[in-house]
C-alpha cells in the first residue's frame, strides 16, 4: 500500500468534503462533468499509447472480468481454485498479465468485498500489476452498486435507498447526495466505475428483475432521477453507468436465464423508455450498459440490444449523439446466449458498437474469438482502436493516469463517515410510503401498543453485511422504546410456521409484518389472514416490490407501508414512520394496480398518505 495521498482520496475526503458542506452534503459537479471528453492534446497522447500496444493488448483493454479473491496476488486457496477452473489463472495478477483485461468487476459471491481496507488493498494490489504491464495502463475497476436490492460494498460502508425508494421521495437533491455519497465512499476504496444508475421506467409490475430498482414508472420523472444521480456520482470522481439501454422496464422475463422480447412501437420507446437515457446523454453521462434483450420495432432482426448495430450505434451513437463507452450487461448471462456461441457474442457486440466487454463466461474463448475476428478481417483494428480511445478517455478523465491508487486513511475518512450514515437515515425517512391506515392505528404509541411482534421474510442481504430483516425491525422498534420479538417466517411460510407465528401474537399489542413480493396463491398472504384473526393489529411493511398491499386488500390489515428494500437503512426508517418519530413523506412512484382487475388502479402514482 503506498503512503501518499492520492488525487482521488484527496477529492473525496479533502476537496469534495469542503465542496459538500457549501452545497448542502454533497460536491458541485466539477468542470470535468464528463469523463470520456478530453482535448485534443490529450487524444494525442492517448493515441500515442494505443499505437504502442500489441493487438493482444487492445484486444485485452476491451475486456472487464471477474475475478474470484480478496487479494491480487494472494487470494485463500478456495478462490484460486475457482480461477483455474473458470479463468486457467491463479490469481488476479496473473490474470492480468496473460490477458492484458483493462478492467476488473467486484463482486461479493467472488468473494472480492470483504471489509473497505481490503477492497483498498486489492484496489491498489490490481493496479500495481496493470502497471507493470509494458503498456503500463491502469485497470477501471468496477462494480454494481446500486443501492437498495442490488449492493455490492457492505457495511461499515454507508448503504442507502436504492432508486424506486428515492423514486418515491421524490427529491432530486436528496438523490443526487445519495449518489455522491456512495461514489465518493467507492472512489475511497478504488472502484471507478459504478454500474448505477437504473435509467429503466418500470411500467410492468410483474418485471421480475428490474422492480425496485427502477426510479418508478413516469419516464420524465425517472429522466430526472437519472440526471441527479449521474451529477452525483460523477460530481464524486467516479463514472457512472445508466443502464439497461434501451430500456428493460417492461419485460416479464429476466435477461439473466432468457431473452426478453419488449413490443413496444417506435413511438412507445420515444415515450416511454427513451427519456431517461436522453437525460443520460445529456449529463454528459461517462458509459452506458445494453440490455439483453430484443425489441423489434428498433431492429427486427430478432438480435438482442447488446448485438444489434441499429440499437447501439444507430440509435444510441448517431440519434441519441452519444460518444461515451458503452459497456455490455454481462456476457455470462443467457439473454445474450440465447442465440450465438460464445466465441460469436463478444465480436457481435463490438461490430454493433459496443466498448467494453463484461464478464464473458469463457474468457480464453472470447478473447481469442476477438483476436481472430482481427486477424481474419472481420474486425478492423481502427475499429477496436475507436473503443479503446473512448476506454483511455475515461480512465484518463478519471485521473487514474496519474494516480490510481487509494489510501488507508482516505477510507477512514470516508467510508461510512457519521455525516454520510446520518444522511442515509434522513434520506430513508423521506422515502418510506404509508399505504393504508383506515382505523388511524399509525402513528403507533408506546403507551398503548407497547409490545410488538415482528414476523416475516428474511431475505439474504444484498451485501452479504445486514439483516436479517426481521431482526433489525424489532431491534429499530426496541431502540424506540418498544418491546418487541422477532420470528423469521420466510416468504414461503408452511402451516406449521404460520401456527408458530399466530400463538406468537396472542397477547401482543400489535404485529409487524414484513411481506416480500406477495402474489394471490402466496401463503404468505394465508400468514397475514390468520394473524388478524387472532384480533391482534397487523402492520405490513412491503420490504421488496410495492405491490403487496393489492393482494392483501380485504384481510383486515389495520395498516401497510412500502419500504422498497430490506437493507437496515430503510427498515429502521420504516421503524420509525411507524412508530411516529419521523413524517411518511413518501409516495408509489408507480401505480398499484388490484390484484382482481389488474385493469383498474388501486393507489395512483402520487398516492401517500401523512399523519
Amino acid at each position: 500500500m503506498p503512503h501518499r495521498t492520492s488525487r482521488r482520496t484527496l477529492l473525496t475526503a479533502t476537496a469534495a468534503t469542503a465542496a459538500a458542506a457549501a452545497t448542502g452534503g454533497f460536491a458541485a459537479t466539477p468542470a470535468l462533468a464528463s469523463a470520456h471528453t478530453t482535448n485534443a492534446s490529450t487524444d494525442s497522447r492517448l493515441r500515442r499509447i494505443i499505437a504502442g500496444m500489441s493487438l493482444e493488448e487492445k484486444v485485452g483493454q476491451l475486456f472487464v472480468m471477474r475475478v474470484y479473491g480478496h487479494s491480487a496476488t494472494e487470494p485463500d486457496q478456495v478462490d484460486i481454485d475457482e480461477n483455474l477452473k473458470e479463468i486457467g489463472v491463479r490469481t488476479a495478477a496473473e490474470l492480468i498479465a496473460k490477458y492484458h483485461v483493462g478492467g476488473i468487476i467486484y463482486f461479493t459471491w467472488a468473494r472480492n468485498t470483504r471489509d473497505p481496507h481490503q477492497i483498498a488493498d486489492l484496489s491498489n494490489g490490481l493496479q500495481h500489476a496493470a502497471l507493470a504491464e509494458r503498456s503500463r495502463v491502469p485497470l477501471i475497476v468496477s462494480t454494481d452498486q446500486e443501492h437498495g436490492i442490488v449492493c455490492r460494498l457492505g457495511a461499515p460502508a454507508t448503504l442507502l435507498p436504492g432508486a424506486m425508494a428515492l423514486g418515491a421521495g421524490a427529491s432530486r437533491s436528496d438523490t443526487r447526495r445519495a449518489a455522491w455519497i456512495a461514489g465518493a465512499e467507492l472512489a475511497a476504496v478504488g472502484i471507478n466505475q459504478n454500474y448505477a444508475p437504473d435509467a429503466d421506467v418500470n411500467v410492468n409490475p410483474a418485471n421480475p428483475v428490474i422492480g425496485v430498482r427502477s426510479f418508478g414508472s413516469d419516464p420524465d420523472a425517472v429522466a430526472d432521477l437519472v440526471a441527479a444521480q449521474v451529477k452525483g456520482y460523477q460530481g464524486a470522481g467516479i463514472a457512472a453507468t445508466a443502464k439497461h439501454f434501451p430500456g428493460h422496464g417492461d419485460t416479464n422475463v429476466d435477461s439473466h436465464t432468457g431473452l426478453p422480447v419488449i413490443n413496444h412501437t417506435r413511438a412507445q420507446w420515444e415515450e416511454l423508455d427513451a427519456p431517461p437515457f436522453r437525460a443520460a446523454v445529456r449529463a454528459r453521462i461517462d458509459s452506458i450498459m445494453t440490455a439483453h434483450i430484443v425489441v423489434p420495432a428498433l431492429d427486427p432482426s430478432g438480435d438482442p440490444a447488446t448485438l444489434s448495430r441499429p440499437i447501439l450505434t444507430g440509435i444510441l451513437r448517431e440519434e441519441l449523439g452519444y460518444d461515451g463507452v458503452v459497456v455490455t450487461d454481462s456476457l455470462a448471462m443467457q439473454g445474450v446466449r440465447t442465440k450465438y456461441g460464445d466465441d460469436r457474442v463478444p465480436v457481435l457486440a463490438l461490430r454493433a458498437g459496443a466498448d467494453q466487454l463484461l464478464n464473458p463466461p469463457n474468457l480464453s474463448v472470447a478473447w481469442n474469438a476477438v483476436l481472430k475476428a482481427v486477424r481474419d478481417g472481420e474486425l478492423t483494428e481502427a475499429r477496436i482502436d475507436e473503443s479503446i480511445l473512448r476506454i483511455l478517455r475515461l480512465k484518463s478523465g478519471l485521473g487514474l493516469f496519474r494516480d490510481p491508487f487509494v489510501t488507508h486513511g482516505g477510507v477512514d475518512r470516508t467510508v461510512g463517515s457519521r455525516a454520510h450514515l446520518a444522511a442515509a437515515d434522513r434520506i430513508a425517512e423521506r422515502t418510506t410510503t404509508l399505504l393504508d391506515n383506515p382505523g388511524s392505528l399509525l402513528p403507533l404509541s408506546r403507551r398503548t401498543h407497547r409490545s410488538l411482534l415482528v414476523v416475516g421474510a428474511d431475505p439474504a442481504s444484498p451485501s452479504g453485511t445486514t439483516g436479517p430483516p426481521t431482526t433489525v425491525l424489532a431491534k429499530a422498534f426496541g431502540e424506540l422504546g418498544f418491546s418487541a420479538q422477532a420470528l423469521s417466517t420466510g416468504t414461503a411460510p408452511k402451516q406449521a410456521k404460520i401456527d408458530e407465528a399466530v400463538a406468537a401474537a396472542r397477547g401482543r399489542d400489535a404485529v409487524i409484518v414484513a411481506t416480500y413480493n406477495v402474489t394471490a396463491t402466496s401463503s404468505q398472504r394465508t400468514l397475514v389472514t390468520a394473524l388478524v384473526a387472532t384480533g391482534v393489529p397487523v402492520i405490513t411493511v412491503a420490504i421488496r416490490n410495492p405491490y403487496d398491499v393489492a393482494h392483501l386488500t380485504g384481510a383486515g390489515v389495520a395498516a401497510s407501508l412500502a419500504a422498497y428494500s430490506w437493507i437496515d437503512v430503510e427498515l429502521r426508517a420504516a421503524a420509525r414512520v411507524i412508530a411516529g418519530r419521523a413524517e411518511p413523506e413518501g409516495t408509489l412512484p408507480v401505480p398499484v394496480q388490484r390484484a382482481d382487475d389488474p385493469t383498474q388502479v388501486l393507489y395512483p402514482v402520487g398516492h401517500g398518505l401523512s399523519y
